[in-house]
Parts: structure tokens; sequence; C-alpha cells
């Protein structure tokens, strides 16, 4: 029963704190460069929250941005996972957290949870919409970050840096600050609510009704699963087992966010150019052909209009003017063409990653099981899997999806 009493106050706390400090959206100008804000000494593991970062959203590709600058959703799928991977890193960097994962989109089960919709990527310029919130349901901030570079930037960047790393700070700095404001009974409410969601989640007839959606949207909890309750002590274990699923699929991430990382360097290095004079070249592309071109038809004119006197006299300059004019259309060619190499080496390792990885065989109560295909898909594979277990051990009729009351 205290245990019960001290969940609700905690509640009660957590909604009344959030409520009053929750940004629910801005605008976010990023400077050329930020300090990263870390912690000054090692905080206790009582004070420190869980983060999954969501696979962020790719977004769409503007008709005309994909024309003028070679973009592809390929290209932005593969970013969607390289993008979280690298902001993870920086908020480890950090120290305000505990574990920091990235996992799949609707995931259930974060402490902290951060959502990232791509809206502009093309290596001069990015931004990033970014939403917050925490397992109550509750908004922390949902801000569009937006970030502008030059092509020298990519010559200079020391290891393990991004060219937008002043992005990734500001996130990890404005996710820092709503996390120094919580006290100690806000950030235990937090994760009370993120196991009883899991809970629910893997059994909703035995743990749904303890927490519903209120009008606004955001969870309350009605009471807490005993103690010695051993359907949830049952869920806690096999809470266990997912985090340590969850880290093997974030090692698939780290490789497919290190063989991405040089290719993808050089292709935003690449797209900088271009982002920075895309009416230039486009002008010098475009006048290039259409003087090659004129070059050519003007060749043809002198050999269909000239007197038999006249073409063997300018025999050498109608030659020149073809092959002159043929070189000078193929240059605009070229340019448009540049760093095709490198979106190809990113679209194949995007491909990879979504179409297979090397199956994973896993024990669950003595019995072996095989996952396979994607990573990804390998993890929804675990996820059904460990929900027929729990249902099978316990006689719970097969678990769904908590949409709340």
């Amino acid at each position: 029963m205290d245990m019960i009493r001290t969940g609700k106050l905690a509640l009660m706390l957590v909604v009344i704190f959030l409520t009053a400090c929750a940004s629910t959206g801005g605008q976010r100008k990023v400077p050329e460069h930020i300090d990263l804000q870390k912690i000054t000494q090692e905080l206790p593991e009582a004070q420190l929250l869980d983060v999954w970062i969501e696979q962020f959203d790719p977004g769409v590709l503007p008709e005309k941005e994909k024309k003028a600058l070679g973009l592809s959703m390929e290209i932005r799928e593969a970013e969607a996972r390289y993008m979280p991977i690298h902001l993870r890193g920086v908020m480890e960097k950090a120290g305000y957290w505990g574990a920091v994962r990235v996992v799949p989109r609707n995931t259930e089960g974060a402490e902290i949870l951060v959502r990232g919709l791509i809206i502009d990527s093309n290596g001069g310029d990015l931004e990033l919409k970014i939403t917050a919130e925490d397992a109550s349901g509750r908004v922390w901030f949902r801000n569009t970050y937006t970030g502008e570079v030059g092509p020298e930037i990519y010559n200079n960047l020391w290891p393990k840096m991004d060219a937008f790393q002043a992005v990734y700070r500001l996130i990890a700095n404005d996710l820092a600050k709503f996390r120094n404001q919580l006290t100690d009974q806000q950030r235990i409410a937090i994760r009370q609510f993120a196991d009883v969601r899991f809970a629910a989640d893997m059994a909703p007839d035995a743990f749904a009704g303890h927490l519903h959606k209120n009008e606004k949207g955001i969870y309350e909890l009605d009471h807490l699963p005993a103690e010695n309750d051993p359907a949830f002590q049952r869920v806690q274990v096999i809470r266990e087992r997912d985090y340590m699923l969850i880290d093997t699929l974030n090692g698939h991430y780290d490789n497919f966010y290190l063989d991405m990382n040089s290719p993808y360097m050089e292709w935003r290095k690449a797209r900088s150019a271009e982002a920075q004079a895309l009416r230039e070249v486009k002008r010098k592309a475009n006048t290039r052909m259409l003087l090659g071109a004129a070059a050519i038809i003007g060749a043809i004119a002198i050999e269909a209009m000239g007197s038999p006197s006249t073409r063997a006299s300018t025999s050498t300059l109608r030659d020149v003017m073809v092959l002159g004019g043929a070189v000078a259309v193929k240059s605009g060619f070229d340019i448009r063409s540049q760093g095709g190499i490198h979106t190809a080496a990113i679209e194949e390792l995007g491909y990879s990653f979504s179409s297979e990885a090397q199956p994973l065989v896993v024990e669950v109560d003595g019995e072996v099981h095989t996952l396979t295909g994607s990573a990804e898909a390998q993890y929804k594979q675990w996820r059904e899997l460990i929900r027929e277990i729990y249902h099978s051990e316990t006689g719970f009729s097969s678990p769904a999806t908590l949409s709340g009351g």
C-alpha cells in the first residue's frame, strides 16, 4: 500500500512539473559552434534515466530538390539510421543518462523517448524536428533544429565529429536541461510508467488496467503491480532479456554507422558544394550544354549553307566546333553527376542493412530460437517471441499493443 501511495504521489508531482515546464514547440537555429554540456561529477545510478532514440523518420523529398541535388529516399533511409546513432554517441559523452539505445520506430517501453524527423539534409543544410517525451507520454519539447555549413568544414573534421556536430550538441543540451529539473520522485515515477507500459504491452489482460490515458493523451497510473506479483516479476525478467537484444541490435547499428561514415562524408561534401552554389552550378551546366549544342549546330550550318570553297576553307573549323561542342555537352553532364559513386555506396549500405543480417540464435527457457532477416526484423520477431512465451507460461490472452482507455 505504501508503494502505491508513493507511486501516486510521484505521478502527481511529475504531472504538475511537466505541465509547468514542458515545451511543445520551437525553432532552434543552430550557431556554428556549441559546447556540449557535460556532468561535472559522476551521477548516482538512481538518478540515471535510460533513453531510447527511435530510428528517425526519413521524411519526404521535394521533387525539385531531388532533381537539383541528386537526393534519394534510399539515402534518406540510410540517414534515418545513421543520425540517431551519432546523437546517441553525443548523449553518452554528456554523461547525464543511463543506457542510451537506438531502437526501431514504435518500440514500447522507453523511460525517455526521442523521435526525429528529417526535414532537410543535403550536406550543406540540416533540418531536424526532434520530439522528446517521458514514459508518461508527456512531451518535454518538440523543436526544429536547423544548421548550415560550407563544404570547407568537411576538410577539417576530427574523428567521430560530424559536420553538424553543433546540431547534435544542442539537442543533447536541451534534453539535459529538462532532465536536470527532475526530482528523485519524478524520476521514480517515470521508471514506473515505463515498467507498467512494457508490462501492459506484454500482457494487456494483466496490466492494461493499471494505467490509462487522460483526455490530453497523457498516461495516468491507477495502481502499481504488487512487488510480489509473479506475473510482473516474470515481465521484469523478460525486460532484462529485451535490453540484451536491443544491445545486440545496436551492435548492428554501430557496424552500419562505421561502414557508412566515409562514403557519407564524401557524399555530403559533394552535396554541400552543390547546395552552396546550386544556381551557379545549374547555370554553368545549362550554359555549357547550350553552347556545346550551338557549336555543333553552327558546324552543321557551315556544312549545309556554305559554298564548296567555303566548306573546304572551314573544314578544320567545323571539326573543332563539333568536337568542342561534344566536349562541352559532356562537361555539362559531368557537373551534374558528381558524387554518384558515393551515392551508390550509401544506397547499397542501406539496402544491405534493411535486407539481411546474420541469423541470431537465442535461447529462452532452454528452447533455442533463430531470428532471421534484417536487424530490425529480428528484433520484431524477438518481441513477438517473448510475448508468446509469456502468454504460454501465464495463460493470459494473446497480447496486443496498449492503446490507452
